[in-house]
């Protein structure tokens, strides 16, 4: 049996996943609350696909409590914030769980880190808990790193179809942990040692991060002298070398916007390439909150009650505002204009942030320059509902005409 330790958007999907493919599984979180929704049949959060994934392992037997298990084999998968002021990793989820699995677990067990950590995190901080509780790592207790490599919004395709990486001190030990994840996953699945499985995964989203920054500040090379980033970008990636993301709003979630910063963070004299791309995504609401000044200027909207921003959400048809553009972009404003622009997504049901719409058709009947934040499928499904208003697209999806861009 596994114990899945943590069940948020990493770790409810795959306790579901392998309990749907045979594997025996409890969950476990401290969240109260949300064990009790489990347990009542219903899923925490919006995701394609999650609520067949939910009844076929509910029908395989999958149980949920805050209660940590006694068995042989336990997976990870709590949050790693990090200090925004020194971009180190945050290990005190990890290691209060690895803690509490310490109180239960018995001798031969072996403990699963899915959570996303910085290199050397599993050596400095989960491996002394381990040895302070009394067990020998690699007899009493074996220690294995599986980052997940999933996103929001497509989370059980990728589930099944992406590859894998099993960090292990022993291939024996990695091997058979290899085996539970080959349950289900139909990617190739490499079994490597924990600081070079640690290492990947915060690769992975540095480079996505530094490719986006590089498309970021393209786009304002570009809008500095009136040349058209998109059409630069699309001839560029004609070359069969070449893939250069495209600009937006600012970076969300909670991968390419913080596992970068471990590197940071860990690394202060070496990652200088690194440190600027986050530096300059970080800095591209204010870019935008730029724009709006711009436009609202040559149009002559005096009033910012008049400007609505479309999407709360960091990335489209998802419920996830983690690190979310736009709420960094509401912060920022904050500082400069006392009355709040105007908010509206048709995923966030509750109000999170002042002046918030909760429909489609008063948002836009109460605003004249409408900014496109985030490319849900309902905004590219309506946008004949947009004629006649001030449009900035953030992500170049808007075909009628006169549309501002980044």
């Amino acid at each position: 049996m596994i114990n899945v330790i943590g069940l948020g958007y990493i770790g409810l999907p795959t306790a579901l996943m392998m309990a749907s493919h045979g594997v025996e599984v409890v969950g476990t979180d401290y969240n109260k609350e949300l064990v009790a929704t489990l347990n009542a049949g219903k899923t925490t959060f919006k995701e394609d696909g999650l609520d067949e994934l939910f009844q076929a392992a509910l029908k395989a037997g999958i149980k949920f409590t805050t209660e940590y298990q006694k068995t042989d084999t336990y997976i990870v998968s709590v949050p790693t914030p990090y200090d925004k002021f020194s971009k180190k990793v945050d290990p005190c989820y990890v290691v209060g769980a690895v803690k509490d699995v310490m109180k239960v677990c018995p001798k031969g067990a072996t403990v699963v880190i899915e959570s996303t950590v910085s290199p050397g995190t599993i050596d400095k901080f989960v491996r002394p808990v381990i040895q302070e509780n009394g067990f020998k790592i690699g007899e009493d207790i074996h220690l294995v790193h599986a980052p997940e490599r999933i996103i929001p919004g497509n989370m059980v395709y990728e589930l099944l179809h992406n590859n894998r990486t099993i960090g292990a001190d022993s291939k024996e030990i990695g091997e058979k942990v290899k085996k539970y994840y080959a349950s289900f996953c139909q990617g190739e699945i490499v079994v490597t040692d924990i600081r070079t499985a640690e290492m990947t995964k915060v690769v992975e989203n540095t480079f996505r991060a530094v490719n986006i920054a590089f498309a970021n500040e393209l786009c304002r090379i570009c809008r500095h002298d009136n040349m058209d980033v998109y059409e630069i970008i699309k001839i560029c990636n004609m070359h069969p070398r070449v893939n250069i993301l495209q600009p937006g709003p600012g970076v969300g979630g909670h991968c390419i916007s913080v596992d970068p910063w471990f590197l940071v963070g860990d690394y202060p004299s070496l990652a200088k390439v690194i440190d600027e791309s986050m530096k300059t995504n970080d800095s591209q609401p204010d870019y935008v909150l730029n724009r709006i000044h711009e436009i609202m200027k040559e149009n002559n909207i005096t009033d910012n009650r008049r400007v609505g921003l479309y999407g709360l959400t960091y990335k489209e048809n998802v419920d996830d505002c983690r690190e979310s553009p736009t709420l960094q972009l509401l912060e920022s404003q904050e500082k400069h204009l006392a009355r709040p622009l105007k908010v509206y997504d048709p995923f966030i049901t509750k109000d999170i942030v002042e002046n918030q719409f909760h429909d489609l058709d008063t948002f836009l009947n109460d605003v004249d320059l409408v900014v496109i934040m985030v490319k849900h499928d309902e905004i590219r499904q309506n946008m004949d509902k947009l004629k006649g208003k001030v449009i900035l697209d953030c992500h170049n999806i808007c075909t009628l005409p006169g549309v501002y861009h980044l």
